[in-house]
């Protein structure tokens, strides 16, 4: 076994393709027919192996039903966490395993994992590696979606590991697209934008390069949105103009083959005849479709990038990002002229075209192997964070320990201590997500660290956040008394990831940000007030008999002005803050009669 080489693999949602450096130079390796794409596809015969790839996808038509593609879409997620639209848009019959996990069930007695079926798509590419290298590999780079979680990142290296692959590095596909376009000018500076319409997924990300040094400057994304609903756009527009009604899964699976077909000649061609030949039984049917009809079509699902990809550029700009020189596409669909035309008019650029669209991230993923195995020179790749993670306070506030766009790997910790008196344990909540309050944001996963009860403050716990080249997260939590560590391990952590969910979580985080602030400031006020009034009590309790009777009024007055405040339900922030100012202020001479007391106290 060669134990230096690395391969690179694009795992896709459609096509998959795998890559190395062959005498300093990145290729994609092609199967014994000489094709590069591998389809993302598997299928179940009645009996004997399972097929992969080409084989699998043209026995789609046949068998429908136990015919799998687009997995990618369900690896790493939950069954709760799927909408009922897309169990139905799936191809193929979705069930809820015992956590919760999503299952296929091929048969009722064959239950498969997304990680095990793409397991078998990436044993198809190594063994597709291993014969045109001659040798056994079992190192690999894989890249996966920016906006890929924690979970779906762990979920795409435990099906590497099925395959026997160990995974040296996991890279976001846009940076390994930035990698392949930009290799061959790293004496360069530019601002680069990668514009990924994948299968599956849509990812924009604002790179820099200097001198051999790439930084991710901001990202944006959409888990759910690519060629897969191009297709379905077409084909529901078939079996509408067609008045099919009700569709048997064959004849689903033919129109969206057909869909495919259309989509990809009318992105050279102006007009194409579809046929369905003995489409059912022995019924034909035939229509004509243009660039033009196809264009209306597509136009409202292409539109839902924009927002996307300005969102990417107003955070790159707001961080101080020269312009944006170049723009890189990627992923097959963006072969469709009216994409390059809309990102024209939108952005103000050509579209760079220099490479292969479905190649690059191949490519890149090849070159980041070959910087690890020593067979490129060494670019430095800088990735970042694309939510913010932290964790829940006192309160249900969001306290972030490592903000979003972080520039990884990276390492960041605090120090909390015991909010009550007597105070047994704390509770760890490991958030994601860019709202002032815990609840408004996704939990990860929690823990529980244990220690002796004492007075509120007299308990230390560290709180440790660490993110890997990979972008998976490491949470340590530790005891500072006893030096006790407790890990949190997040790969199996139940995350919403709704794509409208995490388009809506930076965009709300802007829409809500100041309600959300004051609701923050609030309760910071509040909880401030709440620990005021019950010391001024204790105080007057004990040395009130010492106050001239004006303070003594002023200080009544005050906590009614704090409490009245605090019962408003409007939560005005700085109405309430002014009041705990108000009775701070008129408590100046009760606490300096409480210090002498108790300096008089210790004298005697």
């Amino acid at each position: 076994m060669n134990e230096e080489l690395i391969i690179g693999i694009d795992l896709g949602t459609t096509n998959s393709l795998v890559g190395v450096v062959d005498s300093g130079f990145p290729l994609v390796l092609a199967d014994r027919d000489r094709d590069r794409l591998t389809p993302s596809c598997v299928s179940w015969a009645a009996e004997g192996l399972p097929l992969v790839g080409k084989k699998a996808f043209r026995s789609r038509l046949l068998a429908p039903e136990r015919t799998v593609s687009s997995i990618k879409r369900f690896i790493g997620r939950t069954f709760s966490d799927l909408t009922s639209e897309e169990r139905e848009e799936a191809g193929f019959p979705l069930v809820a395993g015992r956590h919760d996990e999503i299952l296929v069930a091929i048969d009722p007695a064959t239950l498969i994992s997304p990680e095990e079926i793409s397991a078998l798509i990436l044993t198809c590419l190594r063994e597709i590696a291993e014969d045109a290298l001659e040798t056994t590999v079992s190192r690999a780079v894989i890249t996966v979606p920016a906006y890929f979680n924690n979970t779906q990142r762990e979920a795409t290296k435990r099906a590497a590991e099925l395959a026997g692959l160990t995974v040296e590095r996991i890279i976001n596909e846009p940076t390994a697209a930035a990698l392949a376009y930009g290799l061959d000018k790293l004496e360069e500076s530019a601002t680069v934008a990668v514009y990924d319409l994948g299968g599956g997924t849509f990812d924009l990300s604002i790179l820099q390069m200097r001198d051999g040094f790439f930084e991710v400057i901001s990202t944006a994304g959409d888990t759910r949105l690519g060629g897969d609903d191009l297709d379905r756009v077409i084909a529901r527009h078939f079996a509408a103009i067609l008045e099919l009604g009700e569709l048997s899964p064959g004849e689903e699976a033919t129109l969206l083959a057909r869909a495919r077909e259309v989509k990809e000649a009318l992105s050279t061609e102006e007009d194409v005849a579809v046929r369905f030949p003995f489409f059912r039984g022995s019924e034909s049917f035939a229509l004509e479709m243009s660039r033009r009809d196809l264009e209306k079509l597509l136009a409202p699902v292409i539109e839902r990038t924009r927002p996307i990809a300005r969102r990417a550029f107003a955070e790159a700009a707001g961080k101080g990002a020269g312009e944006v020189e170049r723009l890189i596409l990627v992923g097959g669909s963006t072969r469709i002229p009216l994409v390059r035309e809309k990102l024209q008019e939108w952005f103000g650029l050509v579209p760079d075209i220099s490479q292969h669209p479905d190649e690059s991230v191949a490519l890149g993923a090849a070159i980041q192997a070959g910087m690890l195995c020593g067979r490129v020179r060494q670019i430095i790749l800088v990735d970042v964070t694309p939510l913010s993670l932290g964790i829940e306070t006192f309160g249900g506030l969001m306290n972030v320990i490592i903000p979003r766009n972080s520039t990884i790997p990276v390492k960041a910790g605090e120090l909390f201590t015991n909010a009550v008196d007597l105070q047994e344990s704390m509770a760890i909540r490991v958030l994601q997500g860019e709202r002032e309050m815990a609840k408004d944001n996704w939990l990860l996963g929690d823990v529980t660290v244990p220690f002796t009860p004492g007075p509120k403050g007299s308990a230390r716990v560290g709180v440790q956040f660490a993110i890997d080249r990979d972008g998976i997260l490491e949470v340590l939590a530790r005891d500072t008394a006893t030096g006790e560590d407790h890990v949190l391990e997040i790969r199996h952590a139940a995350v919403d990831v709704d794509d409208e969910a995490v388009e809506r979580m930076v965009s709300e985080s802007i829409d809500c940000a100041f309600d959300d602030m004051n609701e923050r400031v609030w309760t910071e006020a509040q909880l401030k007030s709440e620990e005021l009034i019950p010391a001024v009590s204790e105080a007057l309790a004990r040395v009130g008999h010492l106050v001239p009777a004006d303070d003594l009024a002023a200080i009544e007055e005050a906590v009614l002005g704090v409490k009245m405040a605090m019962a408003d339900e409007k939560h005005d922030a700085v109405a309430l803050k002014a009041a705990n100012s108000a009775l701070d202020e008129a408590t100046q001479t009760l606490a300096a009669i409480l210090v002498e007391t108790a300096f008089s106290e210790l004298d005697c």
